[in-house]
C-alpha cells in the first residue's frame, strides 16, 4: 500500500520513500545493454522506380533521389555523432545498399570499412532478377505466400519461409559476434520486416507489410532472451514519402 509523504514522493510499504514508480509502471528503461543492432534501409533504387525484380541484376543502384536522401542521412550523422560507439558496418551487396553505406560512412566512426554479406539482402529472386512484375506473374504464375509462404518466388529463388530463416541466421550471427555494441547494417525492406517479426517473436509465416521508408534507422537491442525496439522508420530530418 502507498501514500504521498509531505514533500510529494512516494511512499511505498514502511519506511521506503521513492522517487520513481516501481518497475511494473515505468515506462522507459535504462540504458541499452545488450547488441543494438541498426537497420538502415537503402536509399531510393533504379528498380523501385521502374518496377522490376531488384537482385544482382536488376538493381540497377540508387537513382539522384535516392543519392539524396543517403546525403541527408549522412549529413545528419555527421552533424549527430549518434553512431560514433558503432564497431562495425555491414552491407548486403547489392549496389543500392553498397552505395548507400558508401554515402553515409562518413558520419561514421572513421575506422568503419564496410563489409559486404550476402545474408543481409533482399529476397533472393532467382531467375525472375530484372523481370517486370507482369514478366513475373506471366512467366511463374501468380504468387500468394499468405496462401503459401514456402512457394518459391522464382525457379533459384527464395520462398517467404527461406528468406526468414536467412534473416534469422544472420542476425544470430551478429549479435553473437557483437556482444554488448552497436552495429550498423545497411539492407533492404523485407530484411527489416523480418526483423521486425524476430523482435516482436511472430510466427514466421507472418507478413507485416510494413511501410518501411527509404534510408530510414530501425534500432533493435538484443539482450539475452529480451528483445527491445529502440527506434522504426527513423527519418529526420526528412519528411515520410
Amino acid at each position: 500500500m502507498s501514500h504521498t509523504s509531505p514533500t510529494g514522493s512516494v511512499r511505498w510499504g514502511i519506511g521506503v520513500s521513492r522517487s520513481d514508480p516501481p518497475e511494473g509502471f515505468r515506462t522507459s528503461g535504462s540504458d541499452p545493454v545488450g547488441t543494438r543492432i541498426v537497420l538502415v534501409r537503402h536509399g531510393e533504387a533504379h528498380c523501385n522506380v521502374v518496377g522490376i525484380v531488384g537482385g544482382p541484376l536488376g538493381c540497377g543502384g540508387l537513382t539522384e533521389l535516392g543519392q539524396y536522401q543517403a546525403r541527408a542521412l549522412r549529413d545528419r550523422l555527421v552533424a549527430s555523432r549518434e553512431f560514433d560507439d558503432a564497431v562495425a558496418l555491414y552491407t548486403s551487396v547489392l549496389p543500392r545498399a553498397v552505395q548507400t553505406a558508401s554515402i553515409i560512412q562518413a558520419g561514421l566512426p572513421a575506422h568503419l570499412q564496410a563489409q559486404q554479406d550476402c545474408e543481409l539482402c533482399e529476397l533472393h529472386p532467382g531467375e525472375a532478377d530484372a523481370m517486370t512484375w507482369d514478366q513475373v506473374i506471366d512467366t511463374f504464375g501468380d504468387i500468394d505466400w499468405d496462401e503459401d509462404p514456402y512457394q518459391p518466388f522464382a525457379p533459384g529463388g527464395e520462398s517467404w519461409m527461406d528468406f526468414y530463416e536467412r534473416c534469422e541466421r544472420a542476425i544470430a550471427a551478429i549479435v553473437e559476434r557483437h556482444p554488448g555494441e552497436r552495429v550498423i547494417l545497411v539492407v533492404h525492406g523485407g530484411f527489416i520486416e523480418q526483423a521486425m517479426k524476430i523482435l516482436e517473436r511472430k510466427d514466421p509465416m507472418v507478413r507485416l507489410k510494413l511501410r518501411t521508408e527509404h534510408c530510414s534507422l530501425t534500432e533493435i537491442e538484443f539482450d539475452g532472451e529480451t528483445r527491445s525496439l529502440l527506434r522504426y522508420n527513423d527519418r529526420a530530418p526528412l519528411a515520410a514519402e
